[in-house]
């Protein structure tokens, strides 16, 4: 069997896993399809990817179904989108659907891409006196409150002895964090790739701590539950080129740089360097993820970061 005939056999595969986890809780969705998929997607990623080749308006072309993309500056936004009817489907970090479960959106989780720990951290300026998290007691530490790196900040202190209470957290978004950071107003910065990366190329921020043995830093795609009901053809042809777009990322990371710099606007060795750490490959939202899941939800639960404890399973179309 030729290298070809394998990826398409896992994508085949990948598509009739997609569509088991759809099909139990779908009786009655077979409604019309819609004239336009509306996508949520950040400054980053596989969606990126997707929207910048064009694969998925082709594809679509022919069902008479237009693609209608809008960029958000985090997930916690992008799922307000969602939230309100804006968007159709997006992705976002392991955060941000635990915070809009906690009050209340009625979302469902449809894939999610293998664990990609480097890509965020706790950075500080060149010249900062601070050597090592423990050091953040009492200081002042930026982030987009209900992002990914939320987690990753709870996960570090944690490890370091240092109460959250005992931080100062500044929530900003990622360009408000940047111009903060720069100016000194705040000690630290906890941010995501590519801001991470042009944080360490343009600004020459140091590492405090990043993923790597504290969380798994999951990219989860999520729909609307009403949309993935009514549409559950159209969410696996759309989870299928997806999975054709992080086949042909693994293989190119070179392409991948050059069209992400262009999407995004950002240079190039911003955009490699980001690419790096980053990690492709969507499969179907399973036992084990959810279990992680879990684990970060009772985690702002137990700090009363999110108003009341969730379930994850409660987001799932069909039970596992």
């Amino acid at each position: 069997m030729s290298m070809h005939d394998n990826r398409a056999v896992r994508r085949r595969t990948l598509s009739l896993l997609f569509a088991g986890a759809v099909a139990g809780a779908l009786p009655q969705a077979r409604a019309q399809a819609p004239k336009t998929i509306r996508i949520g997607y950040q400054k980053y990623g596989t969606l990126t990817l997707l929207k910048g080749r064009g694969t998925l308006e082709q594809r679509l072309a022919g069902k008479g179904i237009a693609v209608q993309w809008t960029e958000f500056p985090a997930g916690p936004q992008l799922l307000e989108g969602l939230n309100v009817g804006s968007v159709d489907f997006g992705t976002v970090g392991e955060a941000p659907p635990i915070f809009a479960q906690a009050a209340g959106a009625n979302l469902v989780y449809v894939g999610y891409e293998p664990p990609s720990p480097r890509s965020e951290a706790i950075v500080v300026p060149k010249d900062s006196p601070l050597k090592s998290v423990a050091q953040l007691k009492g200081k002042r530490v930026a982030l987009n409150k209900g992002s990914n790196v939320h987690y990753l900040l709870l996960r570090a202190l944690e490890q370091a002895g240092i109460a959250y209470a005992d931080i100062q957290p500044v929530f900003l978004p990622p360009s408000d964090a940047r111009a903060a950071f720069e100016r000194g107003a705040v000690d630290a910065w906890v941010i995501w790739d590519p801001f991470f990366a042009a944080a360490e190329k343009q600004l020459g921020a140091r590492i405090l701590a990043d993923g790597a043995g504290l969380v798994a830093n999951h990219q989860f795609y999520l729909a609307a539950r009403g949309w993935a009901q009514q549409n559950p053809e159209l969410l696996k042809l759309v989870i299928d080129e997806v999975a054709k777009v992080d086949e042909w990322g693994r293989a190119n990371p070179k392409a991948v740089a050059a069209l992400l710099a262009t999407q995004t606007g950002l240079p190039l060795p911003v955009v490699e360097l980001a690419t790096t750490r980053y990690s492709f490959g969507v499969k179907p939202v399973g036992s084990d993820v959810l279990r992680e899941q879990q684990k970060i939800a009772d985690a702002f639960a137990n700090l009363k970061l999110i108003p009341k404890p969730i379930a994850i399973r409660d987001a799932v179309l069909a039970a596992r």
